[in-house]
């Protein structure tokens, strides 16, 4: 995870003042890694303007883990962007009915051509970040509570076996 330190003393995040100290903002468990992990996966996915800033204010509003949030938005990419963004906006045309445009590099970084396909993507975007929200959030409920579950049984068999190796105490009179 990113360290608070550095977090802190980003120049693009001191606009939150004192909001990032709150406590919660730092702590890892089930709920705020679970809620880090929906949120920074939804805000992947949202039109790579200012996506720091946006799992910033959303972590500090839902108070969960800040730094996962932050790694996470991380994914989308200057590799990443181009196929996660075609196929946000594949999802978009196909739930319009428009018709898909092929991917041609010389199509798509001429921004002329941007406004026809606008629409589509952003309820791609929407869409995808959504889905892959819920779904970070109830693979990371489901990891913790089968390591707890996991841990739980461990600790059963441990002091199952403490059990039957203790010598039994019998009075002596």
């Amino acid at each position: 995870m990113p360290d608070r330190r550095e977090i802190l003393n980003s120049k693009y995040l001191r606009v939150f003042g004192t909001l990032l100290h709150e406590p919660n903002l730092w702590h890892l468990n089930r709920r705020s890694a679970s809620g880090a992990f929906a949120l920074g996966l939804f805000v992947m996915y949202l039109p790579p303007v200012g996506h720091m800033l946006m799992a910033t204010a959303g972590a500090i509003k839902f108070r969960v883990n800040l730094p996962i949030s932050l790694a996470l938005v991380w994914i989308s990419n200057p590799v990443t962007m181009p196929a996660m963004y075609y196929f946000a906006y594949v999802v978009g045309a196909l739930i319009m009915g428009e018709r898909i445009r092929n991917f041609e590099p010389n199509y798509w970084l001429d921004w002329h051509h941007w406004l026809g396909v606008v629409g589509p993507a952003l309820l791609g975007c929407l869409i995808c970040g959504a889905v892959c929200s819920l779904l970070g959030y109830l693979t990371i409920q489901a990891l913790w509570r089968w390591s707890l579950m996991r841990q739980i049984q461990r600790r059963k068999l441990r002091y199952a076996a403490a059990r039957a190796n203790k010598p039994s105490s019998s009075r002596q009179t």
